[in-house]
């Protein structure tokens, strides 16, 4: 080989070997960058969604902790505006009829009532249970927008003795020759505190257990004063009542904690005037006396509606 090719070949071996020298010194450099590709494996043992993750599955025990004391205010605040008055003035009346009739007893009320600008209501009672006209009732009185004033005649005043208790829109209560019971008292509990009445004499009790007041007796001991003409028509209209509402005690008492009126119909025949006073005096109401049979709101309606119109205007006062 000449020396021209041997210089040709060394200066090729130089370059080559300079080119893997290179090559194998620039690989060191890839690793770092590596490096950051392997850096954040560690990254996953100490992230800090793992441990949240962990307590989402242990709350059953600690959150109740801290929920179960909301829980009870809930239910004492949905509870509470039951009970809370309103206020205003008093501009409904809601009327319940007693034994022996129904609603149409109060139409000579509704309409002088209603001259004097009042929103009247009469319940028709189904007079099947205590519990039942009850409910009828607080149909009603859920439909009142303001104040209301509640108004009983005879059967009637155990019924919203009941039905106005802690009813906060309900204002004061007004009874007319009406049952008045205090706790766990009924009505035959009352009419045993004197001797037995000439209208009860004409109560027959047929197959199914229900009352009926005679209706060749219905004028002489239920309705003395009221045309005779009109009491064949409320005698024909009666609605009987189940026997066993009169042995039905009240759970709540409304005259306790609302102010009350009572007309005493000192010509009644049905319930004992005295025992009418008697109640009258117990639960400390306003007593009107009436010269009136037992059917007054039919009778003297003017002068019933007067009453009511009477104690809506000073509970109103009373704001």
């Amino acid at each position: 080989m000449s020396l021209k090719r041997l210089l040709c070949a060394a200066i090729l071996c130089l370059c080559f070997g300079g080119t893997v020298s290179f090559a194998q010194n620039a690989t060191p450099n890839p690793a770092p960058a590596a490096a950051p590709i392997t850096a954040p494996t560690p990254e996953p043992a100490a992230e800090p969604p793992v441990a949240p993750a962990a307590e989402a599955s242990a709350p059953p025990a600690p959150p109740p902790a801290s929920v179960a004391p909301a829980a009870p205010p809930a239910k004492a605040a949905a509870s509470r505006p039951a009970a809370t008055p309103m206020s205003g003035p008093v501009r409904n009346v809601v009327l319940v009829h007693g034994a022996f009739v129904d609603g149409s007893s109060w139409n000579g009320v509704v309409a002088k009532l209603q001259q004097k600008g009042y929103r009247v209501s009469s319940v028709q009672n189904p007079l099947t249970s205590l519990a039942d006209d009850v409910a009828a009732t607080r149909r009603v009185l859920a439909r009142q927008q303001g104040r209301t004033i509640l108004v009983g005649h005879s059967w009637g005043g155990v019924v919203i003795t009941e039905a106005g208790a802690n009813a906060p829109n309900v204002a004061g209560l007004v009874y007319v020759a009406a049952v008045a019971p205090d706790l766990h008292e009924s009505t035959m509990d009352l009419m045993k505190r004197a001797a037995p009445m000439p209208a009860g004499q004409g109560i027959v009790k047929d197959a199914s257990d229900f009352l009926w007041l005679d209706r060749s007796k219905y004028h002489a001991d239920f309705a003395a004063d009221v045309p005779e003409n009109l009491t064949r028509v409320l005698s024909a209209a009666q609605v009987p009542i189940a026997a066993k509402a009169f042995g039905e005690t009240v759970s709540q008492v409304a005259w306790k904690e609302k102010p009350s009126w009572y007309v005493v119909t000192t010509k009644d025949r049905a319930v004992s005037p005295e025992v009418e006073r008697f109640m009258a005096e117990r639960m400390g109401a306003k007593i009107v006396p009436i010269a009136s049979s037992h059917l007054a709101p039919v009778s003297h309606a003017g002068a019933i509606a007067d009453v009511i119109d009477r104690a809506a205007r000073e509970l109103s006062r009373q704001q």
